[in-house]
């Protein structure tokens, strides 16, 4: 069908909504509460935009197009609601930008310095609730939640553990774990996916140090946990990972597990191995990789001779590549001569 969007005639496909088309076409539209792998929710109103004819303005994520439809994303009265939207939720949101972590990557700080507010006219009471750092990998703070409800959707639709929900009503509204019969009845399992989609700084990781996101760059690697290949930009600064962030181009499709996420410390900790150990005299010592080999092939040798080949048997990782799992199985089999070859899962 035909549309016209900001006097510029466009094709596009039927049973599209208008910010999806303005995303292909590179026409910016600011959202909050959007995400392109869940249902729009209309939450933030921050995506609104005129059609011609229509009483009111609409929200872009939610309103399909039709043939000969007239839109307006970027008028004086579009860019005068969104502004009166940034003031309602800047009026009741805590002005902490000088040490909020989120400092440099939040959508809300970028849209008010975009549209020219410094802080909300409205002069309402900050949202109230005490910071919850019960979780071992993150913390919530609702005073900074601006109930777009990304992290409640992502728990539900992609995540599926249904894990967090809105509590209470109108102003006293917060994100929350589900309670029954007055006890905890969470069904959390610490992906932290919430933690990736929370637009402000209401939902943030527990970092080994401070550091401000403009002082890291995105090393992009592949999650070496388990054989799925998930897509990782891992926050480094001064060659020290500080973070992990889903890729959304990649398998995962910007979701994570609990060890994509969070158990990246492993890398920077005082006791992981940097260097082969051969035990002598009852002690391990360092080594290099050719004393450590040598020793393997002779123990592998006179255990050979000695005991024949089916003494030995290997198992080995989904941490692994492929190839390297396939190496792996041939040495034991053509090389040893042995089958007995399993995999850690039945370790």
């Amino acid at each position: 069908m035909k549309i016209n969007i900001d006097n510029k005639s466009y094709e596009v496909a039927n049973d599209s909504t208008i910010l999806e088309v303005c995303k292909l076409l590179n026409i910016d539209i600011p959202t909050l509460c959007y995400d392109e792998r869940l249902t729009p929710h209309s939450a933030c109103r921050m995506c609104l935009v005129e059609v011609e004819g229509a009483k009111n303005l609409v929200t872009s994520c939610s309103t399909r197009v039709r043939d000969g439809m007239r839109v307006f994303t970027n008028n004086e009265k579009v860019r005068s609601a969104r502004r009166e939207v940034l003031d309602l939720l800047l009026s009741n949101h805590p002005m902490e930008c000088l040490n909020c972590e989120k400092s440099g990557r939040c959508k809300l700080q970028n849209y008010a310095y975009e549209y020219d507010l410094v802080d909300g006219t409205f002069k309402g009471e900050t949202r109230k609730g005490e910071i919850d750092s019960s979780n071992p990998f993150y913390i919530y703070d609702p005073e900074k939640c601006i109930l777009c409800g990304l992290c409640v959707r992502v728990c539900d639709e992609l995540q599926c553990s249904h894990a967090i929900g809105f509590e209470d009503r109108g102003f006293d509204t917060i994100v929350a774990t589900p309670f029954r019969e007055g006890l905890i009845n969470s069904e959390c399992v610490s992906c932290g996916n919430c933690v990736s989609v929370c637009p402000v700084g209401a939902l943030v990781p527990k970092s080994l140090e401070k550091f401000r996101h403009w002082e890291t760059k995105e090393v992009r690697t592949t999650c070496s946990y388990c054989g799925v290949g998930c897509q990782i930009d891992l926050k480094v600064k001064d060659d020290k990972v500080l973070g992990a962030q889903p890729a959304f181009d990649g398998v995962n499709q910007g979701l994570l597990c609990v060890k994509g996420k969070f158990a990246y410390k492993f890398i920077s900790h005082p006791d992981r191995l940097k260097t082969p150990l051969i035990k002598k005299n009852g002690e391990f010592v360092e080594a290099s990789w050719e004393e450590a080999y040598r020793l393997i092939r002779q123990k592998a040798t006179n255990i050979k001779e000695e005991s024949g080949a089916d003494s030995f048997a290997g198992l080995t990782s989904a941490r692994c590549t492929n190839e390297d799992n396939y190496l792996f199985q041939k040495l034991f089999r053509a090389v040893i001569g042995t089958n007995n070859v399993d995999h850690c899962a039945r370790l």
